[in-house]
């Protein structure tokens, strides 16, 4: 235990070290693009970013290629570091490596890593998270007129609490038969991640703010969440504030989801609503996300889901995933790139409904990419005259 102590504080002052950025008012924290000072502090060499590729399992490895393949011919000015890190990895030097490497460059493109539920080895996806601070994971949801669903007019943004509640990795067995898994909620973090939605709600327009618990029954733990959320709503008067039990945010998201704007709440809670949600609008092969930190940003699926099944077989949506490298590019501060690439899978998506079966169609993979491709030619030739 000693040991894993010491390494670990080893591994923060290595990512200390790396990139130092300035102290963050609260205001720029909130911000899902970095502030355009920032956005100079990330790795560049030659006019061009430097990003994490974090391989994951499934069909992750696959679609960052796919990702990396459109990314060349829209010409964007990323470079890719891959690191290998998978649900087979489970040395700590692996993610130590993994952490490194983030910590160089400051933003990373993920897939998600599975997680062996019979092994004690903690999720690596959630010791990414708290390693490099990544306070809040955000979400949007919006119905696509190409995507047939059984709601119209969705458009919401889920954000969660990224590091502590159900996920602090703090259980233990007392007795044989008994186990005791400790739920943490603080004041601070709550603050930070309410803070961060009302401020999100009102850079993008949103009107209205719902926090989601559970105070009706655990009065302390959550209570203390929503009484932070309700603190931090007196600084907004303009953004309509609400909150919601869980189990009534879970029926209502899936009979009036049009009701919602954005979404903040604790950890667990935000991973079972931005399934339900993704679900609504498509699935998770059609959702990007990303999750935030002071200083390190990483961009993934907007749904935990590794595709196990469909790996190898040519036929994963490869939409949700470029979604969220647009996001990645805007964060970069490379705005033009990123509205290039999201308006041709927007309309390959949309207009020409090139759809992988996920979505009920019958192209494959590689055919989605070349379509979007074959959009992007055109638009990439413009440019040089």
């Amino acid at each position: 235990m000693a040991a894993s102590i010491r390494r670990s504080i080893q591994l923060q002052k290595l990512l200390k070290n790396l990139r130092v950025l300035p102290q963050a008012t609260p205001s720029q924290r909130t911000n899902v693009t970095a502030s355009a000072s920032s956005v100079e502090k990330f790795s560049k060499y030659g006019g061009r970013n430097t990003v994490t590729v974090l391989t994951g399992d499934g069909v992750g490895p696959e679609l960052l290629k796919h990702v990396q393949e459109i990314f060349r011919y829209a010409g964007a000015p990323v470079v890719f570091e891959e690191v290998n890190i998978n649900v087979e990895t489970t040395d700590e030097e692996f993610l130590n490596q993994a952490l490194l490497s983030v910590g160089r460059n400051g933003v990373a493109l993920k897939g998600n890593i599975a997680t062996n539920h019979e092994s004690t080895v903690p999720s690596m996806n959630v010791k990414l998270r708290t390693d490099l601070k990544l306070f809040g994971s955000i979400v949007r949801c919006k119905s696509m007129p190409g995507v047939p669903t059984r709601h119209a007019g969705i458009d919401m943004v889920l954000i969660r609490e990224n590091t502590e509640g159900e996920y602090s990795n703090l259980e233990h067995e007392n007795v044989q038969g008994v186990i005791e898994s400790l739920k943490i909620i603080t004041e601070a973090k709550s603050t930070n991640i309410a803070r961060y939605a009302f401020e999100y709600a009102k850079k993008h327009g949103r009107k209205k703010v719902t926090a989601v618990h559970k105070a009706n029954i655990m009065k302390l733990g959550d209570g203390l969440f929503l009484n932070c959320c309700r603190n931090v709503s007196k600084d907004y008067p303009e953004i309509e504030f609400n909150d919601m039990i869980i189990d009534n945010a879970s029926m209502q998201m899936v009979s009036r989801p049009q009701q919602f704007d954005v979404l903040v709440m604790p950890n667990l809670y935000g991973n079972i609503l931005s399934n339900i949600a993704t679900g609504l609008v498509g699935g998770s092969g059609v959702v990007g996300g990303m999750n935030i930190g002071e200083d390190y940003a990483v961009f993934e699926m907007g749904t935990r889901n590794t595709g196990l099944s469909l790996k190898g077989k040519n036929i994963a949506n490869p939409t949700g995933l470029l979604l969220a490298s647009c996001d990645m590019l805007d964060y970069l501060g490379h705005y033009r790139h990123a509205t290039l690439i999201r308006e041709s899978v927007l309309n390959v998506l949309n207009e020409k409904k090139v759809h992988t079966p996920d979505l009920g169609g019958q192209a494959t993979t590689t055919d989605v990419v070349q379509a979007i491709i074959q959009e992007l030619k055109p638009k990439t030739k413009a440019w040089l005259v």
